[in-house]
């Protein structure tokens, strides 16, 4: 029997996620302070009085897509139920006003400014209030130049707040973080065995395609003993991987006065008994130090797992793009990796038809890919993103031009991940259990090398496979591979 709806002044919200890791956590937080402010979490935007959508406005891609899926929660109103559609995250963040002027369908949009009052932001357009728009600025200008001063700095961030939360701890609806363990409210949205822990937020780097950090801001690491708080409460949450998230992970602790400040996290987090996997992810190739290198091969728990963020490898072209390296430097660094962990995860990003690229570049980045051995490869064509460096840049690629190489470097890319996979097949591998389909008899999961949501999965067979559970962590022979994708056996 289906349950009935929502009453008209129901005082629910659903979250609607769009984008990368971070903001699954950033709308966990959201969530924590919703719950603890008296609001009823809903998971469908149908059956919610105000729907909420965490955008992303990274690339053109993303932006549309997040005002199609506010077109989408807008068309609900009028259903009875819904009432108000609210913009969020990225998107709102950086462009604020211009958005609301542009997508009047959007009851609000909101800044992270808003966060810390988001359920009064909420109780004002529900009642048929105007809260105006988020006026944008550079987020990178809020924080102190010198990195050592900025913990001090009283700036809204996601993920790094320090005040208490409202209501006391024994108020909080089952779920929720508390003051007296995590800073930051936080309520659970997807479930399951893996979970993102933010370690940093902002980017001091100046690549000249990106405009994350005017939006996002500068480089804020946050504190160690933050960080071991939540991921404390998400182990007893059920979560047996957590996955350290930020724009740069190889930074983390610079701020705080330890550039090897990570390397001294890993092992205390690794200490919480209930979990199994740490996985750490956005490293960048120019900041990969041989000590952080030993933490993440030597450390128990941490997987052998490297994000690499290495863009391109033609070296003329990535110093137009404000970076460093190039193929043979990045070929050298795998090559240590496997040297220590002979069958490390490794996967990264990949820009063409930035502007100047020329056809040898294309050939040099061919050439990388080839001899690299990624376990999983994403290729993006470039496009102008307003306030950055390239946008000004000479050398633009007709957009057809840009296409074909994307489309060139992309059926390469999936020529060379399914033959990596293909190469794993006969290892014995561990095996997080994340779904069972007790109806078709699935059983699926991740091993090390592969990241959530992006980096392939693993079906397991046999009669072994049939008494799991999910989070359990098994030991499996690979016997097969489907593309990126791989089967095992329990053994």
């Amino acid at each position: 029997m289906s349950s009935s709806p929502p009453a008209p002044d129901a005082r629910t919200v659903a979250l609607v996620t769009l984008g990368c890791a971070r903001n699954d956590v950033d709308s966990e937080e959201l969530a924590g302070r919703l719950a603890a402010d008296g609001w009823e979490l809903v998971e469908d935007a149908a059956q919610a009085a105000v729907a909420v959508v965490n955008t992303c406005g990274f690339v053109d891609s993303a932006k549309k897509d997040s005002i199609d899926t506010l077109l989408a929660a807008a068309d609900l109103k009028g259903n009875g139920v819904t009432k108000a559609v609210v913009a969020v995250g990225c998107l709102a963040e950086r462009y604020g006003v211009q958005l609301a002027d542009e997508l009047p369908e959007a009851d609000a949009v909101l800044g992270f400014d808003d966060y810390r009052e988001i359920g009064d932001r909420l109780r004002t357009i529900l009642g048929g209030g105007h809260v105006p728009a988020h006026t944008p600025a550079d987020r990178r200008r809020l924080l102190p130049l010198t990195p050592v001063e900025r913990s001090a700095a009283a700036v809204a961030v996601p993920g790094h707040e320090t005040a208490p939360i409202p209501a006391p701890v024994a108020d909080l609806p089952a779920g929720v973080a508390p003051a007296s363990g995590p800073r930051v409210p936080r309520r659970r949205l997807a479930g399951g065995p893996s979970a993102p822990l933010k370690l940093a937020s902002g980017c001091d780097r100046r690549c000249a395609f990106c405009a994350i950090p005017s939006f996002r801001g500068a480089f804020l690491s946050r504190r160690p003993t933050d960080i071991l708080a939540e991921a404390r409460w998400l182990a007893d949450q059920g979560v047996r991987e957590i996955v350290l998230v930020s724009e740069n992970s190889t930074s983390y602790g610079k701020d705080l006065g330890d550039l090897r400040l990570l390397e001294t996290l890993l092992p205390e987090l690794a200490a919480i008994d209930a979990l199994d996997w740490i996985r750490v992810s956005y490293l960048q190739p120019a900041e990969l130090r041989p000590s952080l290198i030993d933490a993440l091969v030597d450390t128990p728990k941490v997987v052998p797992y490297f994000d690499l963020s290495f863009q391109h490898s033609a070296p003329d072209l990535l110093r137009r793009m404000r970076r460093f390296g190039d193929t043979d430097r990045f070929l050298g660094l795998l090559a240590a990796i496997r040297e220590r962990v002979p069958a490390a995860g490794a996967r990264s990003n990949f820009i063409v038809g930035f502007p100047g690229e020329t056809e040898d570049d294309v050939k040099e980045l061919e050439r990388f890919l080839t001899e690299a051995r990624l376990d999983a490869i994403g290729v993006f064509g470039y496009s102008d993103e307003d306030g950055t460096e390239a946008a000004g840049f000479d050398g633009k690629l007709d957009q057809d031009v840009i296409d074909e190489r994307v489309a060139l470097l992309t059926d390469l890319a999936e020529e060379l991940t399914a033959q990596r996979a293909a190469d794993r097949v006969g290892e014995t591998v561990d095996v997080l259990v994340e779904q069972i389909d007790g109806t078709e008899g699935l059983v699926e999961g991740r091993a090390p090398h592969q990241g959530p949501e992006t980096d392939g999965s693993i079906r397991l067979v046999g009669d072994g496979a049939r008494s799991l559970r999910v989070g359990a962590l098994v030991r499996a022979v690979v016997v097969d591979s489907d593309g990126v994708d791989l089967i095992a056996a329990p053994a």
